[in-house]
């Protein structure tokens, strides 16, 4: 295989004993009932610090998955994605104990006021050493809007309206407060910070008032790397305004279509089609041999937790799937959905969709279900290595690799596919010197000129 572009690498995790290992956790091999303490999650950022990986990505999730047998026993006794634990507390332990590997952080939009979510985030830049990232998000889950004051969750259009007004304030705080020579730290004099040169910002917006100013000094970055999934065409709109790292699911099949959706969005906010990174999911199941490693997917396979795939699945369509037999088959949940039609229609959109998709519409719920929650690449190292090139050339930046045992699947990462993917160019020789974001991008630590967070800061300073 000739030598290739070098592509950009995440480890999909979440601060919980389950993400999307649905039952692995449980396999004697696997480590991920230490997820609680801290050396089980030091190993693993140095192994991933080892592997050359860009980012450990932290999901999080603010309320049990309960709309599965509308409950949330079923998430509590699988362990999926609960408890879960605050990731951000971890990351400065983690950045301690690394030197190069990134890290981002998800926190929901209605999570905490912009004015101290802002002052985290720099703090956590500071401490880091410009090595953080910030996946943006909305919640999908109701129960996290009850908890957080809203009396449920605000529709799918508010959200996004209050996302807008947030990242706004926040931009605001980062770049258009202090000014970068604000900090004197004059010990002759005893003036640490010319207080001339630190603003308010005098945010009024539909949902949010911030005077400001910022309550820290800049960071490394100033604002974060700026992750955000997309999906809908609300939320491709705003990915396509703000985000730097575009990561969805699609088939490979069909990736060049949605890449450039997610590219054209870009473009149409004014931004570079070069400024946006697009990553898709991963996940594999490596041996020596086919053969070792079609044993280790079905051990997986008997491992699998059908409970835990349909709390997972029930919260990610808002679709109780205890209401269907295990036993129907998707054809015939489709018929009754087109049969009802309207209100009275069976399935969520995005339930009907994923259906509409099935390999074989023949299936059963049960095996669609279990089919959906394992799209492994069972393989050889080779293999799997060929597989992460083909997504290369369907288009895709980076990879967000979902691990099937912790840490087992990045010990395989580290061992079989970095010298590999290394000498065919595909994962970096080392690390570059510098913040994170000019790791990705190369070009510096800050926004570019075109990002609407630097337009605040050209509005402010002319910077």
């Amino acid at each position: 295989m000739a030598r290739r572009p070098r592509m950009l690498f995440s480890a999909f995790n979440e601060f919980v004993l389950s993400h999307h290992d649905h039952g692995a956790w449980s396999l004697p091999y696997s480590r991920q009932t230490e997820f609680a303490t801290i050396p089980y999650w030091i190993d693993v950022a140095r192994l991933l610090e080892r592997a050359r990986f860009d980012l450990l990505f932290f999901a999080d999730v603010l309320a049990p998955y309960d709309i599965y047998e509308g409950s949330r026993d079923a998430a509590l006794r699988s362990g999926m994605q609960s408890p879960v634990y605050d990731p951000a507390v971890l990351i400065p332990i983690l950045a301690h104990a690394t030197k190069d590997l990134g890290f981002a952080l998800t926190e929901n939009i209605l999570q905490e006021p912009p004015y101290t979510f802002a002052r985290k985030m720099s703090t956590l830049d500071q401490l880091c050493g410009g090595r953080i990232a910030w996946n943006i998000v909305t919640s999908f889950l109701p129960g996290a809007g009850r908890n957080l004051g809203h009396a449920g969750l605000p529709s799918h259009e508010e959200r996004y309206g209050r996302a807008e007004d947030y990242v706004a304030a926040v931009y605001k705080l980062w770049e258009a407060s202090w000014e970068d020579d604000a900090v004197l730290c004059d010990r002759e004099r005893q003036v640490y910070v010319d207080p001339a040169r630190v603003h308010e910002i005098s945010h009024h917006g539909p949902y949010y008032d911030v005077v400001g100013p910022h309550l820290t000094a800049p960071s490394p970055q100033r604002t974060p790397v700026l992750f955000q999934a997309a999906a809908s065409g609300v939320g491709i709109g705003f990915a396509g305004r703000h985000a730097e790292i575009l990561f969805t699911s699609f088939a490979r099949d069909n990736a060049a279509a949605s890449i450039g959706r997610l590219r054209r969005a870009a473009v149409e906010s004014g931004r570079r089609s070069d400024q946006v990174k697009i990553f898709a999911a991963f996940s594999f199941v490596m041996g020596s041999t086919e053969a070792e490693a079609d044993r280790l997917a079905r051990e997986l396979s008997e491992r699998q937790s059908l409970s835990s795939i349909m709390t997972k699945f029930s919260g990610f369509w808002t679709l109780d799937l205890a209401r269907f037999a295990r036993s129907d088959r998707v054809a015939e949940i489709l018929e009754r959905d087109a049969a009802g039609g309207g209100p009275d229609s069976v399935l969520t959109p995005v339930a009907r969709q994923a259906l509409r998709e099935a390999p074989d519409a023949s299936w059963t719920l049960e095996r669609f279900l279990r089919w959906l929650a394992a799209p492994h690449v069972v393989g050889t190292p080779e293999k799997v290595v060929q597989e992460i090139a083909a997504w290369q050339d369907a288009g895709v930046d980076g990879l967000n690799i979902h691990y099937q045992v912790s840490p087992r699947t990045y010990e395989d990462f580290a061992a079989e596919l970095t010298p590999r993917l290394t000498a065919l160019g595909l994962m970096q020789e080392r690390y570059e010197p510098g913040t994170l974001r000019h790791r990705i991008f190369g070009q510096g630590p800050f926004l570019p000129a075109e990002h609407p967070a630097r337009r605040f800061r050209a509005q402010a300073f002319g910077a």
